[in-house]
């Protein structure tokens, strides 16, 4: 029998982070047949590198960006009721420091942020104003900061959101390909002939009627390298970086920190025993495969949080880092921290079969961008079915047991106690995890088990065989950081010994 790639896909996408899965996925769910092809992991660089939130971007109001901060607002709502297992409400407190930033500036800030994002007020709170020495939030920071402005957001594990994506568009019918490259595209009057080559050495051929370049940071060398096809746009790569530290805090809420060079720094509660903190915003040249965080970045994060913190934190304290290389629209003359977040999609097929090229975007925008580009190819490809993606019945897997009616974080908090009731064996932490990560897929990594025994060996932490098996045959995980780094962040408390042991077992080597 003859695989979908061996004759004419409607679409291959080239680029498994966040963009390429969601278009991927309403490309299929349109009825498309779609072929996606990643050179590595699924979200194995800037798609697991955020900040892990799903938000308007309230630092983007400054600069004038309603439409960008409306649109995400937006699609804030859409995102946490599709998927609420994974994506969160989020209490963010923001000091206030009048030299940096007048009350009145913050307060008529978060009015239009609220009225931008008040699609769903019964879900997210409004924004207020805080007495930091009564309020539990400033419990933690220096008693200088008496006044602060509370508001809503939300987080979310970033590369989950883009393995549900490649999950939910594979279940309609798209066929998802790890850890194979694009070597060649050549392009034709009706279709695109491209050559592909996986890690083994594999070969393979495919014919396409239309191409989609949603390779992030490669985006311009691919059209240059492998496409072959001119094009007029710039990149403008920045480097995001982040620190996670020993929990800094007890309570719930994050925080927005306000610099003296007027970016913004968050403090995030991280995996129940960590705050994150981040980013920075650095102009990058190298290879996007290789960016790394300096010595100057950790630095200034922890400058940052000790401008706020009565703890104070140290380079010494960073139990973990990550970067990520952001690809945004070149501006000239415009600051890192300031360039547009916005998306651009070219699409082009005057030249021969379509080819759509998708520049800049963020995580949060990632189901309307996706949106946006099957709208302008769909027509193209003959195809008239219309968007889907929106709808409040829509869940990505495991996210099925959302009601539309009821807040998410309570249609979580109800999922988690149907999950207790079923396997009560099952340790509360270890339910918890399970619940956040799977949704309602838990039975899949459960299966049969009747009690903690029968999930099979502990590699470490709580990793037990069962979970492993699953997101290896069914998450396309292949090695220890795909398993301790994307599908979790189960690195963060696994030795060396352990990390060794799970390499053995899955018979590759680390690349950590």
């Amino acid at each position: 029998m003859r695989t979908q790639a061996e004759y004419p896909v409607d679409v291959l996408v080239v680029g498994g982070g966040i963009n390429g899965a969601a278009i991927a996925r309403d490309a299929a769910g349109r009825g498309l047949s779609v072929l996606l092809v990643e050179q590595d992991d699924l979200a194995a660089h800037t798609s697991s590198a955020s900040s892990k939130l799903i938000h308007g971007g309230l630092r983007y109001l400054e600069q004038y960006e309603f439409s960008l901060v409306a649109k995400a607002l937006a699609e804030r709502d859409v995102v946490l009721n599709s998927a609420p297992h994974i994506v969160r409400p989020l209490r963010f407190v923001l000091p206030h420091e009048p030299h940096l930033r007048p009350e009145w500036m913050i307060r008529a800030g978060l009015l239009l942020y609220d009225h931008l994002g008040r699609r769903r007020a019964h879900t997210l709170l409004h924004s207020r104003r805080a007495d930091l020495r009564a309020h539990v939030a400033g419990a933690p920071l220096k008693a200088q900061f008496a006044t602060g402005f509370i508001y809503s957001d939300a987080w979310c594990d970033d590369a989950r959101l883009v393995v549900l994506n490649a999950l939910d568009a594979q279940a309609r019918g798209a066929e998802i390909l790890v850890r194979t490259r694009c070597v060649r595209a050549r392009r034709g009057a009706q279709t695109w002939r491209v050559h592909l080559r996986g890690r083994d050495g594999a070969t393979r051929d495919v014919e396409a009627r239309a191409l989609v370049n949603a390779t992030g940071p490669w985006a311009a060398s691919f059209l240059d390298d492998v496409a072959q096809v001119p094009h007029a746009r710039t990149l403008r790569l920045v480097k995001g970086s982040h620190i996670v530290v020993p929990r800094l805090y007890d309570h719930r809420y994050a925080y927005t920190f306000q610099q003296a060079d007027r970016r913004i720094v968050f403090a995030i509660p991280f995996e129940r025993d960590y705050t994150l903190i981040g980013t920075t915003d650095i102009e990058f040249a190298g290879k996007p495969e290789s960016v790394r965080i300096d010595g100057d970045e950790i630095a200034y994060l922890c400058a940052a949080a000790n401008r706020y913190f009565l703890r104070p934190i140290a380079p010494a304290d960073v139990v973990w880092s990550y970067s990520g290389v952001r690809p945004l629209l070149a501006e000239d003359g415009v600051a890192a921290a300031e360039v547009t977040r916005d998306w651009l999609l070219d699409f082009d097929d005057d030249a021969g079969a379509p080819l759509l090229n998708v520049f800049g975007g963020k995580i949060t925008t990632h189901r309307r961008l996706a949106e946006d580009a099957l709208d302008r190819l769909a027509p193209a490809l003959g195809n008239t079915q219309g968007a889907w993606t929106a709808d409040e019945h829509v869940h990505l897997p495991g996210g099925e047991f959302a009601d539309a009616q009821q807040p998410g974080e309570e249609s979580f908090e109800q999922f988690l106690l149907a999950t207790a009731r079923r396997y009560p064996w099952l340790p509360e932490a270890l339910a918890r995890r399970y619940a956040r990560a799977y949704g309602t897929r838990i039975e899949r990594v459960v299966g049969h088990a009747r009690r903690l025994a029968d999930l099979g060996e502990c590699f470490g932490a709580d990793l037990h065989a069962a979970e492993l098996d699953y997101l290896v045959r069914e998450e396309w995980a292949r090695d220890a950081d795909d398993i301790l780094w994307r599908r979790s962040k189960l690195g963060l408390r696994f030795a060396v010994k352990e990390r060794r042991r799970l390499e053995h077992h899955l018979g590759v080597e680390g690349n950590r």
